[in-house]
């Protein structure tokens, strides 16, 4: 009996340890997808989502415009250039860090990638 408690203790422990509601994920090991959000009227930081993103060092970020408007991720380490309505751009990440970018069109639209 005490053995049967032992494993159903490191089940439930597993199971809590493996629920997305239980506070903010690690980074991703390889990368992420930001989508730029369709009808971005406000073009804020609600425009990249998500935002911030979190990656691990040498991971790749890609951006795939899904707004019906020409869209940027330009920073002072990377520039797209013009990401037309469904384009994407990927960049990976050597260095921790944290990036922050924007859309040199929209230059209200910001964003942050946090490299750890």
């Amino acid at each position: 009996m005490p053995r049967l408690l032992g494993l159903s203790a490191l089940f439930l422990s597993t199971l809590v340890a493996c629920n997305g509601d239980n506070g903010p994920s690690g980074p991703s090991p390889t990368g992420t997808t930001i989508s730029i959000v369709a009808g971005s009227s406000n073009l804020t930081t609600t425009a990249y989502a998500p935002n911030p993103v979190t990656i691990s060092v040498g991971g790749t970020v890609t951006w795939i415009n899904n707004d019906a408007v020409a869209h940027t991720s330009t920073s002072n380490q990377w520039d797209s250039g013009t990401i037309q309505p469904g384009g994407r751009f990927s960049r990976t990440f050597q260095t921790a860090g944290s990036f922050p970018y924007r859309c040199t069109l929209h230059p209200n639209m910001i964003g942050t990638v946090d490299v750890q």
